[in-house]
């Protein structure tokens, strides 16, 4: 083992602390590729204060690393460790823990359940603290995932939450001492604003006329997503505004039967697909109705940037998606599985111009004064000073 750097001191909420070099923080995750977890990392070292923290990543599926290069673009080391399945990563801990004792590292931050068990792994092989970002409620995970994190959620020192109803969940089926601090998913609010996208290129790439109105959505092609409801609120909407023209960007597992769907209700000249998006903004700025259809959620970065492009949000009252909208405020809210009302909602803001104009300001200034990548960042790096601060009094 390597010896560990003597321990040191830290204040928390004050711009200066008492160490003479920037605390390490490791990040670990299953994937780098372009999830909403794996997206925060690259947003939110963005406004990383880099002369008090040095941050490096870490992440197992070699074939998942669409994340890498916008992390090396910024200046940091990115480690592959190279496995191929859930037991391989559990497997991995030792590896994990031997990085990070030659890196010396002063703080291990994990995000999602595998990597977050066997990152508690490594941290006790190499004696530093963990803290754990959860960005979903415990009851949508399989038994065992449940099962591994609740026998390992001692062995950490600091549990972040995406969203109230997230902590909530934890503190209902886990009982344990570790704090959980909520801290709302952030977005680089000067990045995401609706004159930073070229809509008109977009439109004119797909075929959509200029005046026409667009619902769109960006997701990950997956059961979550009910995506079948979406595309049935699709074709609702379609027989009550006959210009209507949709926005599905995203891919995933169920790319086919999404494709299948759209062929089989005759909507391939009204739905279009565009696929995996580097950068979203363009495909935000030509939407006016932001329309999500999940059945879970915890809070997602997708819906938080398509506010900041003032698209008026439609979307099922899930997860932490009514902590952020207020329903007739700053968006419509209805149940799950129910794309008759979401095709309800929709058409409300269609038919008023001047209601989805305002919802859609008022969905800027809400993730403007309460989502933004700054403050999330802040709130993180205070996170990692409170729990070295703990652990140095012995707590």
């Amino acid at each position: 083992m390597q010896q560990r750097r003597p321990s040191r001191t830290y204040t928390v909420g004050c711009s200066v602390n008492t160490a003479t070099e920037p605390i390490r923080v490791f990040h670990l995750i299953k994937s780098l590729g372009r999830g909403g977890a794996e997206m925060l990392l690259v947003e939110t070292l963005r406004f990383a204060d880099r002369n008090r923290f040095d941050y490096r990543y870490g992440y197992f599926l070699p074939w998942k690393d669409a994340m890498v290069p916008a992390l090396r673009e910024q200046g940091v080391d990115v480690t592959c460790f190279g496995a191929r399945s859930s037991a391989a990563i559990l497997l991995a801990a030792r590896a994990v823990a031997r990085h990070l004792e030659r890196q010396g590292a002063d703080v291990l931050h994990c995000h999602l359940p595998v990597a977050g068990v066997v990152g508690r792994l490594a941290g006790r092989m190499a004696r530093i603290p963990v803290v754990y970002s959860e960005h979903n409620t415990q009851e949508r995970y399989h038994h065992l995932t449940r099962r591994l994190n609740r026998s390992t959620w001692s062995w950490q020192a600091g549990v972040v939450a995406v969203s109230r109803e997230v902590a909530e969940s934890i503190r209902a089926n886990i009982r344990s001492d570790v704090p959980v601090r909520v801290i709302l998913n952030g977005v680089d609010v000067q990045r995401f604003r609706r004159e930073c996208g070229n809509a008109e290129s977009i439109r004119c790439e797909l075929g959509i006329p200029a005046g026409a109105p667009v619902v769109g959505c960006v997701a990950v092609f997956r059961v979550q997503k009910r995506l079948q409801d979406w595309l049935e609120a699709a074709a609702l909407l379609l027989e009550r505004h006959p210009d209507l023209h949709f926005l599905l960007v995203g891919d995933g597992p169920l790319r086919d039967e999404v494709t299948s769907i759209v062929g089989a209700r005759g909507l391939a000249d009204r739905v279009h697909l565009p696929g995996l998006q580097e950068d979203v903004r363009p495909f935000l700025a030509a939407m006016d109705v932001y329309l999500m259809s999940s059945l879970f959620e915890g809070l997602p970065i997708a819906l938080l940037e398509a506010m900041a492009m003032e698209c008026a949000p439609v979307c099922t009252r899930v997860g932490g998606i009514p902590e952020v909208i207020r329903s007739g405020t700053n968006g419509l809210l209805t149940e799950p599985r129910q794309p008759q009302e979401l095709a309800r909602a929709a058409s409300e803001l269609l038919s008023s111009p001047e209601l989805r104009m305002r919802l859609a300001r008022e969905a800027r200034r809400t993730v403007v004064e309460q989502f933004s990548m700054e403050r999330m960042a802040r709130q993180l790096e205070e996170t990692y000073l409170d729990v070295l601060q703990r652990r140095a009094n012995g707590r």
